[in-house]
């Protein structure tokens, strides 16, 4: 009973962290804004560009930061639940280097249109994922689903590698651009499409016992009426699905599902009817703080986000590595 208080307790802190997080998000930016200016928004009386700067550029970015993070992170955490690995990534099923090489292909043999691209990079994570799916679902372990992973992933970001050469100087920037990161480009159409990641996000909770149940291992799972192979499919699809929208609106956003189930883990533990909800929350507020930043540490230049999550995650995950090892060695 004590710890879901204390699990409740927390996730209220990071509910009131992530909304204050967002009025900062909004008030933030080459045009500075103070609460005032939202009171004024409410009531109709703030002036017209200031309301364009508030509604039509800064609210749907931050709404598509924190959709977008929400349903990385929590896809991380039930990947890393599904594979029983606290390495594992939403990487490992392909669709973020398959978003990457579709994505690359439209920028290199198609148009400049912005939604094709997005249409495009999902199309790609999609299919990337289904042959992960057909390749590992013909094994009866686990570790076959994450060597096709490994392989599919080699193969499509061998594929990005060979189109950089064959693309223009202007065609290579918007590759790396956006296999970094970015939200430069959201707008309501984005934040519309990506309310395609809540429900994929929900029905992924819908699966925090099971996943509990799947730590124990295979066959007590088996015993306790779990599938792995179906609970598998289920996770697999689902987070194809949040990471696939996500990646296609935003680009390639690194660590962001490895780094924050491992902070909820931290903080909560490692019952994934906490872990899955958190990370949702903890994965909306880093995305929203880097993205933030991107935009502001450089005015009026703009980061891309995925650098700023590279930069914090890459550290932390080294960290995490050492302090795995450290605990192996005291063990």
């Amino acid at each position: 009973m004590a710890f879901y208080s204390g699990g409740y307790m927390k996730s209220l802190t990071l509910v009131l962290a992530l909304i204050l997080m967002m009025l900062l998000a909004l008030l933030t930016g080459s045009v500075s804004l103070g609460f005032s200016e939202i009171g004024k928004l409410l009531d109709g009386s703030l002036e017209p560009g200031l309301a364009t700067i508030l509604l039509d550029i800064r609210l749907p970015r931050v709404l598509l930061a924190v959709i977008v993070g929400a349903g990385i992170a929590s896809a991380g955490a039930a990947i890393q639940g599904l594979f029983r690995n606290p390495l594992a990534d939403p990487a490992l099923i392909g669709v973020s280097a398959g978003a990457a090489l579709f994505a690359a292909l439209y920028v290199v043999f198609g148009s400049s249109a912005p939604v094709g691209m997005a249409l495009s990079a999902f199309a790609g994570g999609v299919l990337t994922t289904w042959i992960v799916l057909m390749i590992g679902g013909r094994g009866t372990s686990i570790s076959t689903m994450l060597l096709a992973g490994i392989a599919i992933n080699a193969i499509a970001l061998s594929g990005v590698g060979l189109l950089s050469y064959w693309s223009t100087d202007a065609q290579l920037r918007t590759i790396s651009f956006w296999a970094l990161g970015s939200l430069n480009g959201a707008d309501w159409s984005s934040v519309f499409i990506a309310l395609v990641i809540p429900f994929s996000t929900v029905a992924i909770m819908f699966q925090s016992q099971s996943l509990n149940v799947v730590t124990l291992g295979d066959e007590e799972a088996e015993h306790l009426g779990v599938s792995h192979q179906k609970l598998r499919q289920r996770v697999i699809v689902l987070a194809a699905l949040s990471v696939g929208v996500g990646v296609a609106l935003t680009g390639i956003v690194a660590f962001l599902g490895l780094v924050v189930p491992h902070l909820v883990r931290i903080m909560m533990g490692s019952n994934h009817k906490v872990v899955l909800p958190a990370s949702a929350l903890l994965g909306g507020l880093v995305l929203l703080l880097a993205d933030t930043f991107s935009r502001t540490l450089l005015a009026p230049a703009e980061l891309p986000v995925g650098i700023i999550t590279a930069l914090v995650g890459g550290p932390f995950f080294v960290l995490l590595l050492l302090r795995e090892q450290r605990e192996r060695v005291l063990v």
